[in-house]
C-alpha cells in the first residue's frame, strides 16, 4: 500500500501507463484506475472486478480542459455545470469522441467524465497526464469501498497497487447527468444534490424515468452487503428491530437520527447529521457483515440533499438478499 507521497504519486504513474491498475482515492469512494487509453488495461478493470462488458466505466480527468479529447459536443448547460461543480463529485455523460474506446464505454455512444477534488486524485492525474477509467475498487455489485483497507479487503491480489488518501469525505458515489436537449437528467443522485444543480440552471433537473446501464451505479440492485436489508420509515425502525430481535434474529439498527432499539446487537446512528451518515453508510454495511448480523433495520432519511443519494444507494443494496 501506497501514501500519497510524491515517490507513491511516481510509482503509481509508472504503474499505470504499465498497463497496471491501480486503486486511487476520491473524494466520493475508491476507484479502480487503469489507462483508458489502453484497451487491455480497461479489460482488466472489468475481470477484477467481475463487471459486466456492456456497464460503462467513468472516465476521471485532471481539469475540464481535456473535455474536447473526449467528448465530441459539450452542451452550454454541461458547461455551466461543470464551472460550477468540477473538480467534485459530478459525473456528466456526454456523445463521446469518436477516439473514445468502445471497452470504456460499454460499447454506447456516450462517455461518463468526471473530474475529482480529492488531492492525491488530482495529483496522480496531472502527473498522468490522461484520463483513468475507474469504477469503484470492489467486486460488481458489492459495497464500494471508502478507505484503502476495504479495497484490500475485497480485491486483494487483483490490484497491483492502493494509493492510500485516508477516508473518502463524500462516502457516496458521485452525482451522475446526462443531457437531452434542453434538459439536463440526473440518472444517479450523489455527492452534488439536485437541489446545488437547480440553483446553477435556474430550474430542477428531471430524474432518470428508469433503471438504465447506460451510466455506473444504475441497476436495480447494487451496493449490496451479505446481510440483509429491511427499509423503514424513522419511527417504525425501533418496533421492527424489535420484532425481529424476538424471533431469535441478530439485528442491527441504521440511522440518521438518535435511535433507541432495546434488543438490537448494534445501534448505529450520525446524531442528525446527513453528512456523516452519507460518509459512514458503507462502512456501516460492512460492519453489518462483520458483526455477523442477520437483519439491518435501516431508516430512510428525508428524500432531499444528500438524503437522495443516500435513498437510492440504501434501495439498491436492499434488493439483493442475503445469501
Amino acid at each position: 500500500m501506497l501514501d500519497g507521497s510524491d515517490r507513491s504519486i511516481t510509482l503509481a504513474v509508472r504503474a499505470l501507463r504499465a498497463g497496471s491498475l491501480v486503486a486511487v482515492p476520491t473524494e466520493t469512494v475508491y476507484g479502480l484506475a487503469a489507462d483508458a487509453s489502453n484497451p487491455v488495461a480497461v479489460s482488466r478493470v472489468f475481470a477484477a472486478k467481475g463487471r459486466p462488458a456492456d456497464h460503462p466505466l467513468i472516465v476521471h480527468l485532471a481539469t475540464g480542459a481535456s473535455l474536447a479529447r473526449w467528448a465530441r459536443h459539450v452542451p452550454e448547460q454541461a458547461s455551466r455545470l461543470a464551472e460550477a461543480f468540477w473538480p467534485g463529485p459530478l459525473t456528466m455523460v456526454l456523445e463521446r469522441h469518436p477516439s473514445v474506446l468502445d471497452v470504456v464505454t460499454g460499447g454506447q455512444d456516450t462517455v461518463a467524465l468526471r473530474v475529482p477534488a480529492h488531492p492525491v486524485a488530482q495529483r496522480l492525474l496531472r502527473a498522468f497526464g490522461g484520463g483513468l477509467a475507474a469504477p469503484s475498487a470492489n467486486r460488481f455489485g458489492q459495497v464500494s469501498p471508502t478507505t484503502a483497507c476495504h479495497v484490500c479487503d475485497g480485491l486483494a491480489g487483483s490490484v497491483e497497487l492502493v494509493v492510500d488518501g485516508g477516508t473518502c469525505e463524500v462516502g457516496v458515489e458521485s452525482t451522475i447527468v446526462a443531457f437531452e436537449g434542453d434538459e439536463v437528467v440526473i440518472l444517479r443522485p450523489g455527492g452534488v444534490t439536485g437541489e446545488a444543480i437547480a440553483g446553477v440552471l435556474g430550474r430542477p433537473a428531471s430524474s432518470a424515468a428508469r433503471d438504465t446501464v447506460r451510466a455506473p451505479g444504475m441497476l436495480a440492485s447494487h451496493y449490496a452487503p451479505a446481510t440483509a436489508l429491511e427499509l423503514c420509515s424513522d419511527g417504525g425502525v425501533a418496533r421492527r428491530a424489535a420484532a425481529l430481535a424476538s424471533l431469535g434474529k441478530r439485528v442491527g439498527v441504521l440511522s440518521l437520527e438518535r435511535t433507541e432499539a432495546p434488543g438490537a446487537a448494534a445501534v448505529w446512528d450520525a446524531g442528525g447529521d446527513m453528512a456523516a451518515f452519507a460518509r459512514s453508510l458503507y462502512h456501516h454495511l460492512r460492519q453489518a457483515d462483520v458483526e455477523a448480523l442477520d437483519v439491518l433495520v435501516v431508516a430512510l432519511p428525508p428524500d432531499e440533499g444528500l438524503g437522495a443519494a443516500v435513498r437510492d444507494r440504501l434501495r439498491r443494496a436492499a434488493r439483493r438478499p442475503a445469501p
